[in-house]
């Protein structure tokens, strides 16, 4: 019996019976064919931007690596064998760094040295010599020179302490330089130095209320009342410390931070403490007016009459006391500093 889907010209004749089956096989394998045919296309159609990123980075690498590399690789890839020179070979890979180190194939360069008077700085700061401005050169990478100028005035003001109404005013003004060694070419900092201009002091003046008991050299005295028939008046005095028994006075710090950074840096912040030897203050007292040894103003006198008995025995009292004071400030023969300042640098040169 014939299949169905046979013709009757091919069951009729056996040899078209054969062209039949060898068709019907050709179509079913060019169905394959053409079916593998899309898949392929799809699958190359998807993956071609990953390879055209691929292409890219090669040729990125390539160009970074010069042209010995991209010519070992074009070798390469048209098949010619890269031989080297005779007597030559391929140079080793690298030793891996140590953690924490970066690994150097050329001895790293000197450390920056500025030449000597290329760059200054200028700056500012507070301190107890007053408000200073200060001037920087760079000598070498380890010294600085340095020149400074203070100045400060305050008055206080009238205000009464006991029955004294006092006005104190502080007067500061200074020239001073100093040679900065930084040891090693490190942060911290040594400075010699001197000022040599000194005009600090303070002077209070005061008026003492009539009545106003004060004690000199263990002895009271009292200010006298105004008294137009005699011609009394209170007492009032000035005094005067002075700050600047030396000049010039010498003057050591030490501190920490450069007042010329050793780079491209601008701005630095370095700090100072250390000491001036102005010697021992000066204290001077003036007193002026009438001056009385009990408090009923029965034997009072000028404190200025030479030869008035009650004005001789305050004025030795006063210079007793005096004395006294000057003895104790003897002890103090140094005058603190320190400072924190601002400095802003930049080349000359």
């Amino acid at each position: 019996m014939r299949p169905p889907w046979a013709p009757s010209i091919f069951v009729q004749n056996p040899q078209m019976g054969m062209f039949a089956a060898i068709w019907r096989c050709l179509v079913k394998h060019l169905f394959l064919l053409s079916s593998l045919t899309s898949l392929s296309a799809l699958f190359l159609a998807a993956l071609n931007p990953v390879l055209a990123q691929g292409q890219s980075l090669a040729a990125a690498s390539l160009d970074s690596r010069g042209s010995d590399t991209s010519a070992f690789f074009a070798n390469s890839l048209s098949g010619t064998a890269y031989e080297a020179e005779p007597g030559s070979s391929f140079p080793s890979a690298p030793e891996p760094a140590a953690a924490g180190y970066d690994h150097y194939d050329v001895v790293p360069s000197a450390k920056w040295h500025q030449i000597p008077f290329s760059r200054v700085g200028v700056g500012a700061d507070v301190s107890p010599l007053g408000i200073g401005i200060k001037s920087a050169i760079v000598l070498n990478h380890y010294f600085d020179a340095r020149a400074m100028g203070n100045f400060l005035s305050i008055n206080t003001g009238n205000f009464k302490v006991e029955g004294f109404a006092v006005n104190a005013n502080f007067h500061f003004d200074s020239v001073a330089a100093a040679l900065d060694f930084y040891p090693w070419g490190s942060v911290f900092r040594i400075s010699p130095g001197a000022l040599f201009v000194n005009g600090n002091q303070v002077t209070v003046t005061s008026d003492i209320d009539p009545g106003t008991s004060f004690t000199l050299d263990g002895k009271t005295y009292y200010s006298a009342k105004a008294n137009a028939a005699t011609g009394a008046v209170p007492l009032s005095g000035s005094g005067v410390l002075g700050l600047h028994n030396h000049v010039p006075a010498p003057t050591i710090t030490a501190g920490f931070g450069k007042f010329i950074p050793r780079s491209d840096r601008h701005w630095s912040f370095p700090s100072e403490f250390g000491v001036a030897f102005t010697g021992a203050p000066t204290a001077n007292v003036n007193v002026a007016g009438w001056a009385c040894t009990d408090p009923h103003y029965i034997h009072c006198s000028d404190v200025g009459a030479p030869t008035n008995p009650v004005a001789i025995e305050f004025n030795n009292s006063l210079q007793t006391q005096l004395a006294k004071w000057r003895k104790d400030l003897g002890a103090v023969t140094i005058y603190p500093l320190f400072s924190y300042s601002v400095m802003y640098s930049f080349n000359i040169r």
